[in-house]
């Protein structure tokens, strides 16, 4: 059996493949964020894949362990990656076309709330979120857990953007849909 770093590099790989393929099915872009709230979000990613991944000279506090590996720790790990993937993979088949990697609203744009999308406003950022924590689990160093706390900040200023994009493509509708529903993590926030 692989080992559980093993078993996260192929779900993240498998992540990606369904990801890449998955963008070919797009409706047509009609609006389109801005290039300097793009620029913004990719600077904060790659800030977390380097304290995620990296070794940043002068730094080395953030390859230091907070908790000691355990099998618990790995099963843990392994488990909160492929639910977390598997819950963006979910949430990604109910966008259908109207899903786009960028913050866009598409041709005949629909406002999806049935599904993972009745739980939570952005279930796609939920799951990648669960499937981050579950991989900073492998090795849980300081470095990962701030890769995490960054990551979670770019979602939230990607979920403020589309969440705009809504309002106004589809008004009090939305809105309604905000009050009801939590933005990532059900009946919490």
């Amino acid at each position: 059996m692989p080992d559980v770093s093993t078993l996260i590099k192929y779900a993240w790989l498998t992540f990606g493949v369904v990801w890449l393929a998955a963008a070919f099915t797009s409706k047509r872009t009609v609006r389109r964020q801005s290039a300097g709230s793009r620029l913004t979000q990719l600077a904060l990613g790659v800030i977390a894949g380097l304290l995620l991944w990296g070794d940043i000279p002068h730094m080395p506090f953030l390859r230091s362990p907070l908790v000691s590996p355990s099998p618990l720790t790995a099963g843990l790990a392994v488990a909160l990656t492929f639910l977390g993937i598997l819950i963006a993979f979910w949430a990604r088949f109910f966008l259908g076309r109207n899903w786009s990697g960028t913050v866009t609203l598409k041709q005949d744009h629909e406002l999806i709330q049935s599904g993972p999308y009745s739980v939570v406003r952005h279930p796609i950022y939920s799951g990648i979120l669960l499937a981050l924590f579950g991989t900073v689990l492998v090795h849980p160093r300081i470095g990962g857990f701030l890769a995490v706390l960054v990551a979670a900040l770019t979602l939230r200023l990607k979920s403020l953007t589309e969440e705009s994009f809504m309002i106004d493509r589809f008004g009090m509708q939305y809105l309604e849909y905000q009050r009801h529903v939590k933005a990532l993590i059900p009946f919490v926030w």
